[in-house]
C-alpha cells in the first residue's frame, strides 16, 4: 500500500498495490498491519455501502460530532466520485479548506478522513457503488452535517445536475453553524 499526503493534515490517499493479468487483478484493499505500519492504529467496527443510480447524487457534506466522531476509509467499488473533506478542526491550520479527489472503480484508490473533518462526494456515472469502514458506530443523535454547495467553502463540483436528499437540502452553512467543533 502507498500512503501519499495530501493538503489537509491527517487526510491520506491510499493505493493499494495491484496485481494483473490475463484473468483481471488482485488486491489487497485492507490490511490491519499495513496500517499499524503506517503510524495508523485503528479499529474499525462498521462497513457501509451506499449504491447511486444516476449521476450528480450528492451525498454529504456529513460527519457525526464527538464524542461519536468517525475516522473513515472510503473507496468505490463501481463508478467514480469526486470526493471531497472540509476540515472543521477548529485549530487546523486548514479550518474550512475543502480538498476533492477522484475515487473510482478504475482507480482503486481509497480515502482515510479523520474525525473533525465533513464528508461527501457526487456521482460521476449511473450505477456507483461506494465502500467505507468506520472506527465508531453510527449514532443518528451525533450526526451532522454543512451544506454541500455553501458558497463560502467554494467547493468547485463536477459540472451535473445535483441529485439530493431532502436531508442534504436543508444543512447549514460552516458561517452558521452553532454547535463547537472539533479540536485539531
Amino acid at each position: 500500500m502507498e500512503v501519499m499526503v495530501t493538503d489537509i493534515p491527517d487526510v491520506l490517499l491510499l493505493r493499494p498495490k495491484i496485481f494483473s493479468d490475463h484473468r483481471g487483478y488482485f488486491c489487497e484493499t485492507y490490511s490491519q498491519r499495513q496500517f499499524f505500519e503506517h503510524g495508523l492504529n485503528l479499529d474499525f467496527v462498521q462497513d457501509n455501502e451506499a449504491f447511486s443510480r444516476q449521476a450528480g447524487v450528492v451525498r454529504g457534506l456529513h460527519f457525526q460530532a464527538p464524542p461519536m466522531a468517525q475516522t473513515k476509509v472510503v473507496r468505490v467499488l463501481q463508478g467514480a466520485v469526486f470526493d471531497v473533506v472540509v476540515d472543521l478542526r477548529q485549530n487546523s491550520s486548514t479550518f474550512g479548506k475543502w480538498q476533492g479527489f477522484i475515487l473510482s472503480a478504475e482507480n482503486r484508490q481509497q480515502l482515510l478522513i479523520p474525525k473533525g473533518l465533513a464528508h461527501g462526494y457526487m456521482t460521476m456515472v449511473s450505477d456507483t457503488l461506494f465502500f467505507y469502514k468506520v472506527d465508531t458506530f453510527y449514532s443518528p443523535k451525533h450526526d451532522g452535517g454543512i451544506f454541500w454547495n455553501d458558497p463560502d467553502l467554494g467547493i468547485k463540483w463536477p459540472d451535473l445536475e445535483p441529485i439530493l436528499s431532502k436531508k442534504d437540502t436543508h444543512m447549514p452553512l460552516l458561517r452558521d453553524f452553532t454547535s463547537p467543533f472539533f479540536a485539531a
